[in-house]
């Protein structure tokens, strides 16, 4: 089965337009694993317009599942994920002032720091995964970096699902099927939704994991936070 990391950002965006502590971070997180995720993902920003650097630490001794921490890998960023050592670091190489990530990397051109950066990573024990347009042609650069995984780029797709899903997943399919030759592990997100997210799990082979946020919670809204987790479940489950 795929594993579901809930992306928990837009819980410190609402906490932070209030002040305070509610609704809370950390509670959130240990409620959506008792929920059945697999996991959690954050994606502090330097600016910690939503997760902070004490968020940070304290969800570390929290997530007793899988914990994903995702970002830009600035020096800050870097000396962060070494110190707190989740299982997993994804590499997204978004501007300090972008609203959400907007592309993957391109790893031919930016080899020799993915690889520097790479290194560090798992010389401490920490999986590692990069940010990746749905390209082929960018499989084996990203491979060349020393990374575990690709995380597939999906606005793309959830874009286009409603319009011609067989043609929004095309290049996503190849791309995956190229990072299996090079023996890179799959994970995928952004904008993946209760809507779209079945369709993509079943056709993109070898999918290990999916980080799902915005969507999740905005339908948390309306559905609760335990059946919405658990709906996600059902979606990613093969019979």
């Amino acid at each position: 089965m795929t594993k579901l990391s809930v992306n928990i950002n837009k819980i410190a965006t609402i906490r932070n337009a209030r002040g305070g502590e509610t609704p809370s971070v950390t509670e959130a997180a240990i409620k959506i694993q008792e929920f059945g995720a697999h996991g959690i993902t954050i994606h502090p920003r330097p600016d910690e317009r939503h997760i902070t650097r004490k968020d940070v630490y304290d969800l570390k001794p929290l997530v007793t599942t899988e914990f994903n921490i995702e970002g830009n890998p600035h020096r800050d960023f870097i000396d962060m994920v070494l110190e707190v050592k989740p299982e997993q670091v994804t590499l997204v190489p978004d501007a300090d002032d972008a609203i959400t990530s907007n592309a993957g990397w391109d790893c031919e051109k930016n080899m020799d720091f993915l690889k520097s950066v790479i290194a560090k990573f798992k010389n401490a024990g920490i999986r590692t995964s990069i940010f990746l347009d749905p390209n082929p042609a960018m499989v084996k650069f990203a491979a060349e970096t020393g990374a575990d995984r690709i995380e597939l780029y999906t606005e793309a797709y959830a874009t286009n699902y409603s319009k011609n899903k067989e043609e929004a997943i095309k290049s996503y399919i190849e791309t995956a099927v190229e990072a299996e030759k090079f023996g890179l592990g799959i994970n995928a997100g952004h904008d993946l939704s209760l809507d779209n997210l079945k369709y993509f799990a079943d056709n993109i082979p070898n999918l290990l994991e999916v980080s799902i946020g915005h969507a999740l919670i905005s339908e948390a809204l309306y559905m609760g936070m335990e059946n919405t987790v658990q709906a996600y479940l059902k979606r990613l489950a093969k019979w």
